[in-house]
């Protein structure tokens, strides 16, 4: 007996050649020239009259055997899809994730769903905004994300300063030099805020997805050995439509 992993991959190419064949046939009868034939016969008027050949054409396609051949092609495809579809109702496996049953009696076409949606949810995490590891980062329950160590700079001024070359004279001004000198005013105090994650935590979110991926995978060819039913559909309805 086949198991449903065959009949997938043979259903594949039934589609395939199926799908030529009823196109080919359908081109056929609608030809017209090989559905046409002719018989002609000639009777002269008397025995004195010519006597000319019988002309005659064979036809060349006849309607009844084409829809025998579309019988036979798409009964072949019918039964084909229509075990497949009877023996995924019946494949199923457990999702086993490190030596423990996770999911447990999953239907086969489910586990397909489920490896394309965990391929897209893979992509997501590893999209995922992580932390810039060039900074400390402790997680603050106040502000419900990641923030850094508090650092400080100071923040300064410039203040002008004097200094006295030579005093005043009753004939020149006094000769005073002047500069600004950085003062220490403040003190600047930033923590940086973030919503990211720590690459660790990507990492570990990635393996666990992967994980998953991998056990549904297993669990879907494993399903998918399930031995499969042999249904026959294709003649029951050809031959009432054809009757």
């Amino acid at each position: 007996m086949a198991r449903l992993n065959q009949l997938i991959a043979a259903e594949k190419g039934v589609k395939a050649s199926t799908a030529r064949r009823v196109t080919d046939l359908y081109h056929l009868v609608q030809r017209q020239t090989p559905l046409s034939g002719i018989a002609r016969t000639y009777t002269p008027k008397d025995d004195e009259g010519d006597q000319l050949p019988a002309e005659s054409t064979q036809v060349q396609v006849r309607a009844t055997e084409v829809l025998e051949q579309l019988r036979t092609v798409l009964a072949r495809l019918w039964d084909v899809t229509a075990s497949k579809d009877a023996t995924n109702c019946e494949a199923r496996a457990d999702v086993v994730v490190d030596g423990a049953v996770l999911l447990a009696d999953v239907p086969t076409t489910t586990l397909l769903y489920m490896e394309k949606q965990l391929t897209d949810l893979a992509t997501f995490v590893k999209a995922l905004p992580v932390l810039d590891p060039a900074e400390e980062w402790v997680f603050d329950d106040a502000r419900d994300c990641y923030a850094t160590v508090p650092a400080r700079t100071t923040r300064t001024k410039k203040i002008p300063r004097n200094h006295v070359l030579a005093d005043a004279t009753e004939h020149h001004p006094a000769q005073v030099t002047v500069w600004h000198e950085d003062v220490i005013v403040g003190t600047w105090t930033t923590v940086r805020l973030s919503g990211a994650l720590p690459a660790s935590r990507v990492a570990e979110l990635l393996a666990r997805v992967t994980a998953l991926h991998d056990a549904v995978r297993h669990a879907r060819e494993e399903a998918n050995c399930t031995t499969a039913r042999d249904v026959k559909v294709g003649k029951l309805i050809l031959d009432y439509v054809l009757a």
